[in-house]
């Protein structure tokens, strides 16, 4: 199993999670965070700005899985035909159990 958790620009939320259940990929836990990248902020006039909001959403999903959450959230989260700056990063790492609290089995 694999986690993924992508941060992401707040406007490309509704979007991306659409997808993701479009995908198969119905469980995702949303988080509100701010931070920044490595363009260390944003500077309007005379005011840095280092805490920008953005939305990060992690998934666990099955090892065969990986590749096709990942282009979802390529595709859709990506601004312009290019991308930009802020657009997000993802990050992947194995997850070596899950439990369901509910029924108390292993596994997705």
């Amino acid at each position: 199993m694999q986690m993924i958790r992508t941060i992401i620009r707040p406007e490309k939320t509704t979007e991306v999670l659409s997808e993701l259940m479009s995908a198969g990929f119905p469980a995702v836990t949303k988080l509100d965070v701010v931070g920044r990248g490595k363009q260390k902020g944003i500077m309007v006039g005379d005011v840095q700005y280092d805490e920008i909001p953005k939305q990060m959403l992690m998934l666990v999903v099955n090892d065969e899985d990986k590749d096709d959450a990942i282009r979802v959230i390529l595709h859709v989260a990506r601004t312009g035909e290019n991308g930009h700056y802020g657009d997000g990063r993802i990050f992947v790492s194995s997850v070596s159990e899950a439990w369901t609290i509910s029924t108390g089995k292993a596994g997705l």
